[in-house]
């Protein structure tokens, strides 16, 4: 079977990866988590996953309906270092909701009209209208940490991002905008696990592109871009949330449940909401455990 970019995730897993990584991913077994600092050995069971999953998705359907009758509107941001599970927690929180109310926004990268406008000026016009949820698949946190890390920015071009982001912000949230920020953060292992899953199945091919094979070498640079932006942004009105990936399951869970408990939408039921694993969900603090 013919693989993407050569082969060359696996080249890199056989020749540059550090020794620690490697060691990891080959001694593994099914359901192992690889990262020693992730508050939890195993990844939470299917069985367990899925009745706290059910609950949860009922009450989405709730407040999906509260937000078609009252006009709210939800903005929820999904940023986190590649193959951390952005899509796949996207997908859970819509698979059950009425997809005219619940839009994904996924841009590619700006045409040359973009590129002389106002930074934020493309992501305006998909913001939600009243009783919508839109889940931004990356956004314009590409400044802080992407274009950071492969020099598609100078650094008067972040520094000046920096400055207006929380303002930006700030009006969304005046205007009456439920914001949500969510990184997904995973261990270096695990990532490069998954890309080596993605690379050999030809079904996952697609979500692989020249950036996410460039990045595997640059997971120091990307870790410096991360810490400065979640520091620079992380603000009273629009706070991250920091959700540790390195188990799916429990991402997903984590990410779905901090939305619910956070907004007081009709008929919750705080009872299948359950608390949250601050372990897992919790502020910038624990991004980098």
């Amino acid at each position: 079977m013919e693989l993407p970019f050569d082969g060359a995730i696996s080249t890199y897993y056989e020749n540059e990866a550090p020794d620690s990584i490697r060691q990891a991913i080959r001694f593994a077994e099914k359901g192992d988590i690889l990262d020693a600092s992730f508050p939890h050995s195993e990844r939470l069971n299917r069985k367990a996953y899925d009745a706290e999953m059910a609950a949860l998705q009922v009450e989405l359907v709730k407040l999906q309906r509260w937000a078609k009758d009252s006009g709210a509107r939800i903005a929820i941001v999904f940023e986190g270092r590649d193959a951390a599970g952005k899509g796949g927690t996207i997908k859970r929180f819509r698979e059950n909701l009425n997809p005219r109310g619940a839009r994904v926004v996924a841009l590619s990268k700006p045409t040359e009209t973009e590129q002389t406008q106002w930074y934020f000026q493309r992501y305006i016009d998909h913001l939600p209208a009243g009783g919508e949820m839109v889940c931004f698949d990356r956004s314009w946190y590409n400044r802080g940490v992407v274009e950071k890390v492969f020099d598609f920015c100078t650094d008067a071009q972040r520094a000046h991002f920096f400055t207006q982001v929380p303002d930006f912000e700030k009006m969304l949230v005046d205007e009456g905008i439920h914001v949500f920020k969510f990184w997904l953060n995973v261990g270096r292992a695990e990532q490069l696990r998954r890309f080596l899953k993605r690379e050999s199945d030809p079904l996952k091919q697609w979500k692989l592109s020249w950036i996410d094979v460039e990045g595997l070498k640059r997971w120091d640079a990307y870790t410096s871009a991360i810490g400065e932006t979640l520091k620079h942004s992380h603000t009273e009105h629009a706070p991250w949330t920091v959700i540790r990936s390195d188990d799916k399951r429990r991402a997903r869970l984590e990410a779905v449940r901090h939305v619910l408990h956070n907004i007081d939408y009709d008929r919750k039921d705080l009872k299948s909401l359950r608390k949250a694993d601050a372990t897992v969900c919790g502020g910038p603090d624990i991004w980098n455990a």
